[in-house]
């Protein structure tokens, strides 16, 4: 992207030259028109991200492994949590949702947030 034409991301390719202009632009320093346009273009690419690549909260179940897995914890360990080992085996395998109890309880017990474990 050429500094004298900063104007909407609105392709592939408009987002791969800001990105570049943006990386060249990286060592500018504060209070200089370089640093001015990196701000700019900083705020378009962010822009264009959310519009085609938004991230969305994770899977509940994938935050529910991922929890897991960080404190060292088997799927056996949601037993007390969920209810019975059949249970746990149907929700990790996405064959159950979640009640609303279970959500209070992981939420309580491993201190996943709730809007995760709502969706």
């Amino acid at each position: 992207m050429n500094t004298a034409l900063i104007r909407p991301i609105k392709t592939e390719t408009d987002y791969r030259d800001a990105l570049e202009r943006a990386g060249a632009l990286m060592s500018s320093q504060p209070n200089t028109p370089e640093s001015d346009e990196l701000e700019v273009l900083a705020t378009l690419i962010e822009l264009y991200e959310e519009k085609y690549f938004p991230i969305g909260l994770p899977d509940p179940i994938a935050a529910i492994e991922f929890r897991l897995e960080q404190s060292d914890r088997s799927t056996a360990d949601l037993i007390p949590i969920i209810g019975s080992e059949y249970l746990v085996a149907e929700v990790m395998s996405k064959r159950q949702t979640l009640t609303l109890e279970m959500i209070r309880a992981l939420h309580r017990q491993l201190d996943i947030p709730a809007d995760i474990l709502l969706q």
